[in-house]
């Protein structure tokens, strides 16, 4: 004979999701800040005497849609030479810091405590850290021994929308767990100075550094993450990427990034929704990372959406710049809490690979 549950243990059950919820979402920047005309200003003088393909490049920073970014050291910083080392255990103190911010930040809207985290997903590419972030996190926060660790590496620009995917899916494996995912990307300290590709000035007109923290778990209020996706396209390695150098990371971008937006995102966002009995027109609001200007200008052909519809996005864009994988957890943050009303959401970012990453809300 099947005995019913208690009171409380019924009320659970109807507490828990079949989906994974995002509970909370915080963000964090380092505090130097860096104006967009300052930095156009400086590269002008300390780089364009030496090179008249800077100088052409310069228009560039101002058709960005940026007007401020962040970085985790003060601007003179780049105007020396710095090492491979020095750069990564910049990279290491930094990340912390603003991973440790974003989570006790993350924690105190969800009205969570460190000792319940049961799980982390933590995305980065700009730095090396073993042990990993985590760990590291692990041990400064004092959290549980048993919190069971994902370090991802190598996603790129596609880490926050892929990333968050994955901790959902962990969620989903462990009932009534407390998931946390932890994106971290500090490319501004990936300039080189005496770099005159147009790849290190396109990066060196985006990127900006920051930090993101969501809380997920089957129990509790938020918009679910009902389900997650990718795509990467045949021969695009070399269309986005790092390359490894002597002084540090290079960035590779293709010129053709903005066209195969345009051209190929319409298809494959299509075929993952279908794949869910959806389509575009069932999407009511679009969380995309904001690449750059172009990019978006490229979304939202791809998306059949109206010229300047992604807001959100532009609004990161403009107020942070390009912070590789985390910028799209701003977009989200900005997207839960402007109080415009929508019932389904699509997350996307683009990353090596080259790679389309989705994930889709509801709530």
């Amino acid at each position: 004979m099947q005995v019913a549950g208690t009171l409380p243990e019924r009320r659970n059950v109807e507490r828990m999701s079949m989906h994974p919820r995002v509970l909370a979402v915080a963000t964090a920047v380092p505090r130097f800040a860096l104006d967009q005309n300052d930095v156009t200003r400086r590269i002008n003088l300390a780089l364009g005497p030496r090179s008249r393909e800077i100088v052409r490049l310069l228009p560039m920073f101002g058709n960005t849609g940026i007007e401020q970014r962040y970085s985790c050291v003060p601007i003179e910083w780049y105007e020396k030479l710095h090492d491979w080392p020095e750069r990564n255990q910049i990279y290491l103190d930094s990340a912390l810091d603003l991973l440790e911010s974003a989570t006790l930040r993350a924690l105190e809207r969800a009205r969570r405590r460190p000792e319940e985290i049961d799980a982390i997903v933590t995305v980065s590419t700009t730095g090396i850290a073993t042990p990993s972030l985590d760990a590291r996190l692990l041990e400064r926060m004092r959290l549980r021994r048993t919190v069971q660790r994902l370090p991802i590496f190598g996603l790129g620009c596609a880490g926050g929308a892929i990333g968050l995917a994955r901790a959902a899916a962990m969620s989903r494996s462990i009932p009534g767990s407390l998931v946390l995912f932890l994106v971290v990307e500090l490319c501004a300290l990936c300039f080189r100075r005496d770099d005159f590709s147009k790849s290190n000035i396109v990066a060196t007109a985006l990127f900006g550094d920051g930090a993101s923290a969501a809380l997920l778990s089957c129990e509790g209020d938020g918009p679910s993450v009902v389900a997650g996706g990718e795509y990467t396209w045949p021969d695009t390695l070399d269309v986005m990427g790092w390359e490894i150098t002597a002084d540090g990371l290079k960035a590779i971008f293709s010129r053709d990034i903005p066209e195969l937006v345009m051209t190929r995102m319409h298809d494959v966002a299509v075929e993952f929704l279908a794949e869910h009995a959806l389509a575009l027109r069932d999407i009511d609001c679009f969380v995309c990372h904001p690449g750059g200007a172009k990019v978006l200008d490229a979304l939202e052909v791809a998306f059949e959406l109206e010229p300047g519809a992604l807001h959100s996005s532009r609004e990161v864009l403009r107020d942070y710049g390009n912070m590789s994988a985390a910028t799209v957890m701003f977009v989200l943050q900005r997207t839960i809490e402007n109080g415009r009303p929508w019932r389904r959401a699509l997350v996307s970012a683009l990353g090596p690979g080259f790679t389309a990453g989705f994930t889709l809300l509801e709530r």
